[in-house]
């Protein structure tokens, strides 16, 4: 019997598929083709995670159908969720790791539109701001700031915005001001006044704005193996309130090297997108929609009226689909 696309990824959600351990909770969710569905007039971009190896661990791979993707569905942006250099991030806004793990291996004309990046724990380990003043060297390297926003217009039209704010979680996670490995760059951080900032930037009630969206880089839920860890805990008791209190749509981040879609009790989407270069073990938590082990990346596009969210693997293969309707 010829088996589909949906036939085969579901044997995979239930057996453990040696090439990749993806779990999904409804089976709706699986496509049922393998081209990635367009929502007509809609705000089209990448998300990818902790992926600075020098090509290694299949970095090259990814960042090749990243190309291929973007090309096919005309994205706009790429956002990165941190750890954007191993093992330790920069030393300099001339280290040549920017060079060997970023534009020698995101060539793909596709990827030369706007990087929006944020910093993950393995960036704070030399000099985290070395990335941001490597934003007045690369035209589309974008990181003005450890944490800054900006809201992207869908289809051109300013009335119909997306919001998001792009958060600096190290200096939310009070160990780390006692790390030997953190603690001197998150030491001159004042996380009140962060938290302030972030306050501000989503209390914004302008009715363009459709959706709003946060990116972080560690997670507040997770089916990795982080998933009663300190940070993660850490940054759920800082931020959920504020995510609850302004009804954040999506909390996008990083840190486990995994693709996962999260849906606690409230309002808002987690997705965890951090297997752009390595991929750990998955488990799927009470709350979790899809945990995946493999390696890939996330196409978001978003309309006035919807959230599509699809998660695409290293060779093309979209393991999962999620809309989210307004």
């Amino acid at each position: 019997m010829k088996k589909t696309a949906a036939s085969l990824l579901l044997l995979i959600a239930l057996w453990h598929h040696s090439a990749a351990q993806i779990l999904i909770r409804d089976s709706a969710n699986i496509p049922k083709s393998n081209t990635p569905k367009v929502l007509p007039k809609a705000l089209h971009f990448l998300v990818m995670g902790d992926w600075g190896r020098n090509g290694a661990d299949h970095q090259r791979e990814v960042a090749s159908q990243m190309g291929k993707t973007a090309s096919e569905m005309k994205t706009q942006f790429i956002i990165a969720t941190g750890d954007n250099f191993y093992p330790s991030g920069v030393m300099s806004e001339h280290d040549p790791l920017f060079h060997y793990s970023f534009e020698n291996i995101y060539t793909d004309f596709s990827l030369q539109w706007d990087w929006y990046l944020i910093l993950g724990n393995h960036d704070y380990m030399t000099n985290p701001d070395a990335q941001i003043k490597y934003s007045s060297i690369s035209r589309r390297w974008k990181m003005p700031a450890r944490y800054y926003s900006k809201k992207f217009s869908i289809n051109g039209d300013t009335t119909q915005q997306v919001l998001i704010a792009f958060i600096d979680t190290n200096p939310l996670i009070p160990q780390f001001y006692g790390s030997p490995q953190y603690g001197a760059a998150v030491a001159n951080q004042d996380s009140s006044v962060q938290k302030k900032w972030l306050e501000n930037v989503l209390s914004d009630a302008s009715p363009n704005i459709k959706w709003k969206l946060v990116v972080g880089h560690h997670p507040m839920y997770t089916g990795g193996s982080r998933t009663e860890g300190y940070d993660t805990k850490a940054i759920r008791n800082s931020l959920k309130p504020l995510l609850d209190k302004y009804k954040v749509d999506a909390y996008i981040n990083g840190h486990e090297h995994s693709l996962q879609h999260i849906k606690p009790t409230g309002q808002t989407h987690h997705f965890i997108s951090g297997a752009a270069s390595e991929r750990t073990p998955v488990k799927l938590i009470p709350d979790a929609q899809m945990v995946a082990s493999t390696y890939g990346f996330m196409l978001f596009s978003v309309t006035a009226n919807n959230l599509l969210v699809q998660t695409i693997d290293y060779n093309g293969q979209i393991i999962y689909t999620s809309n989210i309707p307004k």
